[in-house]
């Protein structure tokens, strides 16, 4: 009895309706085009702050998607300093996070170099830097060998596990794999937004490794992405909109294993959640002119290391509100020092003293 599409007699030749996403496929193509156009009017500064945010917000949504909380900071730092950016406070990162960044760094800014075996093991090696996943040991930096099972995506609590789906057995991996390699890296004339969604798919479908495959899967989306901008340049987030799509995706996920190969209506939502991405951009690059206007106007203030930093995560959509304390946590300095800066800055008319409320003071950046 066939329950998943890898068990179809024309596995893996997946297809569509054109003419049912001819119009979503151009608007995204449309907006693409426009996007990269306003960037490069952006100036040199303003581009490298986009692709900084972006891609910190790619690796810490990409990572939520899977239930794991990165620090931003750590994040930011790691991209910034791999990328070459001069960026105050830059912040020591943990090897996991360091491995995140350089899977997904290596997927768009290498985009025009083949995809490997080699170079997705390596990938997973980043991954899971300690071979370990919520504490529990892995095989790393290799395919899956079912040693411990078959691979299944299951939910609920032991005993009434519900299983969402089975991965093809570990023996065809080697195979199947080199199968998608030769496909992926074929100029075959298709358009890259569409095979971006069909790589994420079929890899997610063999769900090759024992942990990682989602963010794998991303990482791989991102790369036809890019090769169909011909820019390693990201200006825009699709793990942040799948993010607030998450039960929609996974849904999504679990009933095209269990359909046939039309995946027609599963790519217009990878199409239609493309366009949503679109729709954060302009919020994204709003955030960075007025960064970029703040600093404009106070280029001949002089401040020091703490209060640049702070100022900039303020900038960078801190949440919540400023007080003295989390200033002293933030620059990692005493209570006094954070006073002290703190009222430096209201006396320049940079910060200011919000209303009364609350047990602590709190303070608001003044934007002109």
């Amino acid at each position: 009895m066939t329950r998943y599409i890898y068990q179809l007699p024309d596995w893996p030749n997946f297809h569509w309706n054109y003419a049912a996403i001819v119009g979503k496929l151009s608007e995204v193509r449309h907006r693409q085009g426009r996007l990269i156009g306003q960037m490069e009017a952006a100036g040199f500064s303003l581009r490298d702050e986009a692709v900084l945010q972006t891609l910190t917000l790619d690796v810490l949504k990409s990572s939520e998607i899977e239930g794991e909380k990165l620090d931003e900071q750590e994040v930011r730092s790691s991209i910034a300093r791999r990328l070459g950016m001069d960026i105050a406070g830059l912040v020591p990162a943990d090897r996991n996070v360091e491995g995140v960044v350089e899977m997904m760094l290596d997927a768009t800014q290498n985009y025009n170099e083949p995809l490997t075996k080699e170079r997705l093991l390596y990938w997973h090696t980043s991954l899971f830097p300690s071979a370990l996943s919520n504490l529990t040991a892995i095989r790393v930096g290799a395919w899956r060998d079912d040693a411990k099972g078959p691979m299944q995506v299951v939910s609920g609590p032991i005993g009434r596990e519900k299983i969402h789906y089975e991965a093809p057995a570990a023996e065809r991996l080697e195979s199947e794999m080199a199968q998608f390699l030769t496909w992926f890296n074929t100029e075959d004339g298709g358009d890259f937004v569409i095979k971006a969604w069909v790589a994420h798919l079929w890899f997610v479908t063999l769900h090759p490794f024992d942990d990682g495959n989602g963010r794998i899967a991303r990482a791989l989306a991102d790369r036809m992405l890019a090769r169909s901008e011909v820019s390693p340049r990201r200006f825009y987030s699709v793990s942040a909109q799948i993010r607030l799509e998450r039960n929609t995706y996974y849904d999504l996920l679990e009933d095209a294993q269990k359909g046939t190969l039309d995946i027609t209506e599963s790519l217009r939502w990878f199409l239609d959640c493309l366009n949503r991405a679109f729709d954060g951009v302009e919020t994204l690059l709003s955030g960075i002119l007025r960064k970029a206007n703040f600093w404009r106007t106070h280029a001949g203030t002089s401040l020091n290391e703490r209060q640049k930093l702070v100022l900039n995560r303020l900038l960078d959509g801190f949440e919540g509100k400023l007080t003295s304390t989390k200033w002293a946590k933030l620059a990692k300095c005493s209570q006094d020092t954070a006073t002290r800066d703190i009222q430096d800055l209201v006396n320049r008319g940079i910060l200011t003293k919000d209303a009364a409320g609350g047990r602590s003071t709190s303070y608001s950046i003044v934007l002109s």
